[in-house]
């Protein structure tokens, strides 16, 4: 169970120290609203276990960001909107991040910043010099190198996640998604990633593919 208490904190830390000194009000509105988000019914992978693993990733690859406390928000922002049926989520996200952030007392350099991160996760794809996006887009792909039982786990979430698409259906675009993902020459770009992660993530993809297709 996700510690609430915790994650509140956890998003007021990164919003002070992302805005400047006394800069705005107070986080704890705009956690709880993000949190409520983040519980929403529909959701059976994308909730706030996800989130919380998510930060920690972040949290380890700090070093390699160039703002972690702005990755820190994009991670907190970056599946805030969030309906299977639709295919604009990460977009919804980022203009929710426009619209909160400045309220907040964020710069509109940061927000913007946030917003483009947010929208990376689209395809995962950042560009060797976006040492931010590449926390991110890492932090949130690192549970495709999860031990074999948490990955079965996150499978059957994912499934459920889309459990108004037929099962034809669902093998195909799923399939289409992990082909998309191991064609990416790396599917991690930190040197924590690769090294940590890349062999594990590529042994788990190619595994479920196959198993789609018998």
């Amino acid at each position: 169970m996700a510690d609430l208490d915790a994650l509140r904190l956890r998003f007021a830390r990164a919003l002070e120290a992302a805005r400047a000194p006394g800069g705005g009000p107070d986080p704890t509105p705009y956690a709880d609203n993000l949190l409520i988000r983040w519980q929403e019914p529909q959701r059976r992978y994308h909730t706030v276990a996800h989130l919380t693993e998510v930060l920690d990733r972040v949290d380890v690859l700090a070093p390699c960001a160039t703002d972690p406390d702005v990755v820190r928000l994009a991670a907190w922002f970056h599946d805030a909107v969030y309906l299977p049926e639709r295919s604009e989520n990460e977009e919804r996200s980022a203009r929710l991040a426009e619209r909160a952030l400045p309220e907040a007392g964020l710069s509109a350099a940061k927000t913007a910043e946030v917003a483009r991160l947010v929208r990376l996760t689209v395809t995962h794809d950042p560009a060797p010099s976006d040492r931010d996006g590449q926390v991110l887009c890492d932090a949130d792909l690192a549970v495709l190198a999860a031990p074999p039982s948490a990955y079965a786990a996150y499978t059957v979430r994912i499934r459920e996640e889309y459990h108004f698409v037929p099962d034809a259906a669902f093998r195909t675009g799923r399939s289409a998604v992990l082909r998309q993902l191991l064609d990416l020459p790396r599917l991690f770009r930190t040197p924590y990633g690769q090294e940590h992660w890349e062999a594990t993530a590529r042994h788990n993809l190619t595994g479920e593919l196959e198993m789609l297709s018998t």
